[in-house]
């Protein structure tokens, strides 16, 4: 390994307290040496970070994040044990923040009744037990700040030192002043007390963060899902017995007993039985598959009607359910251009916070009448909240600075954007749309044309031989033994259809060697007596200088009614063509149609000759048609697209020669029943490989950038709002707390409606 390689880490965090603090880890870890890129995800309670190994590692890369006064521990390989461990450390926290507020309550709600008894009822006179009256909301206070808030204490001071407040500094500071009041006011100094206010907004702040970690916490459930869909143990037949034994404890190459209505534990191929597969909880195909010898099966898909025998073919973090997780993770991780502004917002906001407060506290000591002017100006206008009473000038200036400190909620902004991006890919994922990455969730969603490759496709992707047309001299025997001798060895569905076609008429395929695939014209080979044969597209022949006319006529015919002419040749004779045709998709002209009405229009890219191709495209309801293109032309037609278009464009493809434009493109779209090179070269994959998915994953991505639309400018807007009225005093410091903690909710509750998509 070099010393530029890079490697990929993924980091869970415990700790963190708001979208401040997960701003402070990321800027530690991104000043770390060694480390490329670092992305922290609030709502995830993860970070993802891309280091040389030459410079740094895992371990320290966590003593980083600890030092910055935070848990962290590299995620496990194991998708099931990481996600073991990730729950185990949420409900712990839950349990304490729980605890906390249970505690803060218990001392709160009595302080509440006395509260409301002597504002309501004024049932508490005057004189002497005023005093006990407000030495009681003194004490009370207490262990709901120092207990309870122990922890925001506690976070406080870590960013304090570190000259990187966050949230808990607004919190701690804004209860320690308004506590800091009952004690002034006993003693005789000037001034209301608001002690009682204090451990009011401390226990209001415990609740909000209570609601919001359970709200993150069903934001993540995606991921959870996935895994819970696996099976704990698997019947294996091992030395000629059935032994039940952990999934974990499989190997490659175990045959596995499948029973009907139990999981099948692993990935693996059929290898006796017959049966139907419900596949719908990682593909989201609600209909059942039918399963037979040679099939693959995917692990934690459930076997219904039928016993099988299923040889395991992946195991662990090879699995097909593990890939999805990693898929989703790695998503969920990422970031969108609107929330690294949100970030960078959240990170000065606190200290802005901050000096804010203390320029209100300084105008309202130095000019209140000049201050309360301008609040009565804007009184009528918002009537439904309650304004400050009379309470003097200190108490006034006090009771603005604490209303200022608690009021800003920069939670909202950090969980604005990752929230949606969790729920959207987890939604996403249960459906069988896997995003690669949050950029690629924002962006499809923005796109105004879905550029189709053809065959796999728009078509069925299997073809079949529909016509054999030999030259005289030459029988359809020798024709297709020739043809299928040189396919025999191609991946190319095409290649498959002849070789399907010539055991179907019981012909041996020609002896060949040598093959050689030429890019977007065909295959050659040699046969046994050293001539070159050519099976292809009429350039691969004539460019031998061998005469195609004599099937010229029949190729154009064929050609014209949607099929592929493949000419075949063998040393300096034409022996004849052989037409394939493959059926354009149930629902692909449908999904084309449903993509328009949303705005985006089709085109078509392929290798295959003009004709054939815009005959496939007129059934699709595709008038864009790009043929007889290489490889290395489609990702410069989709450069040209780019370059022409307004706004992005995305490829849609399944096979290797898809992979330089579905690269290329602004988002690449693969078909999950493609191959691996095109799927890893895409940053959406369509597990089902039906394009009605394609429709599906647009209008989520829509909807997901929507809600981050809508998130970030309730949480601006919030912050825009709030603070202006906070420091002319028409917001009680309490009032304050519980719109901050509600603005937070209002985000992850928004971005929970995606899960209904």
């Amino acid at each position: 390994m070099g010393d530029d390689a890079t490697a990929r880490l993924t980091l869970r965090l415990g700790g963190m307290h708001c979208a401040g603090c997960a701003a402070t880890i990321q800027k530690a870890l991104r000043r770390a040496p060694g480390v490329v890129e670092a992305n922290v995800n609030f709502a995830a309670a993860e970070a993802d970070v891309r280091f040389r190994p030459a410079e740094t590692g895992p371990e320290s890369l966590a003593d980083v994040v600890r030092q910055a006064g935070y848990q962290a521990s590299a995620v496990a390989d194991d998708a099931a044990a990481e996600a073991t461990a990730a729950q185990d450390q949420a409900d712990a926290e839950a349990v304490a923040a729980r605890r906390r507020l249970v505690v803060a309550w218990a001392f709160t709600a009595p302080m509440v009744l006395l509260m409301a008894a002597h504002m309501l009822l004024d049932l508490i006179p005057h004189g002497r037990a005023m005093l006990l009256y407000e030495a009681a909301m003194t004490v009370l206070a207490v262990p709901v700040l120092a207990w309870a808030g122990g922890a925001a204490w506690r976070s406080a001071l870590r960013s304090a030192r570190r000259a990187a407040p966050n949230m808990d500094v607004l919190i701690v500071l804004g209860s320690a002043a308004a506590w800091l009041t009952g004690p002034l006011h006993l003693a005789g100094l000037a001034g209301a007390s608001f002690a009682g206010v204090a451990a009011m907004i401390m226990a209001f702040h415990l609740t909000g963060r209570h609601l919001e970690a359970r709200a993150r916490g069903r934001a993540g459930q995606a991921i959870r899902a996935l895994l819970e869909l696996g099976a704990r143990t698997a019947r294996v037949l091992r030395d000629g017995r059935e032994t039940d034994v952990p999934v974990a404890d499989l190997a490659v190459g175990d045959l596995m007993l499948v029973r009907p209505g139990e999981k099948i534990p692993t990935d693996g191929v059929v290898e006796d039985g017959r049966s139907t597969v419900d596949e719908s909880m990682v593909t989201g195909e609600s209909r059942p598959v039918a399963k037979a010898a040679g099939d693959e099966v995917i692990g934690a898909t459930v076997n219904q009607s039928g016993a099988l025998r299923v040889r395991a073919t992946k195991i662990g973090a090879e699995t097909f359910l593990s890939q999805v997780v990693q898929l989703v993770r790695q998503a969920q991780a990422g970031k969108t251009p609107a929330q690294d502004l949100a970030d960078r917002v959240t990170l000065w906001l606190v200290p802005a916070v901050l000096a804010l407060s203390a320029a209100t506290l300084v105008v309202w000591l130095a000019a209140p009448e000049a201050v309360a002017a301008v609040a009565d100006r804007v009184r009528p206008y918002v009537p439904w909240i309650p304004a400050s009473q009379e309470i003097g000038r200190l108490s006034s200036a006090l009771y603005a600075a604490v209303a200022v400190l608690v009021i800003a909620c920069p939670c909202a902004m950090g969980l604005a954007t990752p929230t949606a991006v969790m729920v959207a890919t987890g939604r996403g994922a249960s459906r069988g749309l896997l995003f690669r990455n949050a950029a690629a969730l924002e962006t499809l969603g923005r796109v105004r044309l879905a550029v189709f490759d053809k065959t796999g496709t728009l078509t069925v992707g299997r073809p079949s031989v529909t016509d054999l047309v030999p030259v005289p001299g030459v029988g359809e025997d020798e024709l297709l033994a020739v043809a299928a001798g040189v396919e025999a060895l191609s991946e190319h569905p095409l290649a498959a259809a002849v070789v399907e076609a010539a055991r179907r008429s019981e012909v041996a395929p020609l002896t060949v060697r040598d093959v050689q695939a030429v890019p977007g014209r065909g295959v050659t080979a040699d046969d046994d007596q050293g001539h070159t044969v050519r099976v292809g597209r009429a350039d691969l022949t004539t460019d031998a200088g061998i005469d195609a006319g004599p099937v010229a006529q029949a190729a154009r015919a064929a050609q014209s009614d949607g099929r592929t002419v493949m000419i075949v040749s063998r040393g300096q004779r034409l022996l004849g063509l052989l037409a394939v045709a493959d059926a354009l998709k149930p629902g692909a002209a449908e999904a084309v149609a449903e993509l328009r009405r949303l705005g985006v229009e089709a085109a078509m890219i392929t290798g295959d000759n003009r004709p054939t191709a815009e005959a496939i495209a007129r059934q699709a309801g595709i008038a864009q048609v790009t043929a007889d293109v290489l490889p290395h032309q489609k990702a410069d037609a989709i450069r040209h697209l780019q370059q022409t278009r307004r706004g992005p464009v995305a490829m849609v493809g399944d096979g290797i020669n898809d992979a330089p434009a579905l690269a290329a493109a602004d988002v690449g779209v693969a078909l999950g029943t493609g191959t691996d090179v095109a799927i890893e070269s895409a940053d959406v994959t369509l597990v089902r490989g039906d394009l009605d998915a394609l429709v599906a994953a647009v209008r989520l991505s829509r909807a997901a950038s929507r809600v981050i639309r809508q998130n970030l400018a309730w949480a601006f807007g919030y912050n825009l709002v709030a603070l202006p009225l906070a420091v002319l005093g028409l917001l009680h410091p309490v009032v304050a707390e519980i719109a901050m903690a509600v603005s937070s909710l209002t985000v992850v509750g928004n971005s929970l409606r995606l899960r209904r998509r």
